[in-house]
């Protein structure tokens, strides 16, 4: 009986460390007149969903003048080191 209860336990702990893993995007944004482009990576906060991301970095860009143009890939911590030359100084900005 113990047995379950510490299996059922471990279970849980391991279904909510995974609910609560950090989620990443790379996406494309730009700015008009004049036109600059920029490739960056950003922690997505709550559910990991494409349109969680496109909601998200939307308005967080749009703070700072900045217009999303496409999310590329979704992502977890794995991936942050392959991309922290390409996005630079959008690394992790917004």
């Amino acid at each position: 009986m113990m047995k379950r209860i510490l299996s059922t336990a471990f279970a849980l702990f391991l279904a909510a460390s995974a609910a609560e893993a950090a989620c990443y995007v790379d996406y494309k944004a730009k700015q008009d007149d004049p036109l600059r482009l920029h490739y960056g990576v950003a922690e997505i906060i709550e559910a990991c969903t494409i349109e969680d991301a496109y909601a998200q970095l939307a308005v967080r860009l749009a703070d700072n003048g900045w217009t999303l143009l496409i999310v590329l890939e979704l992502f977890d911590e794995s991936g942050l080191a392959e991309r922290i030359e390409s996005a630079g100084e959008f690394y992790l900005r917004y």
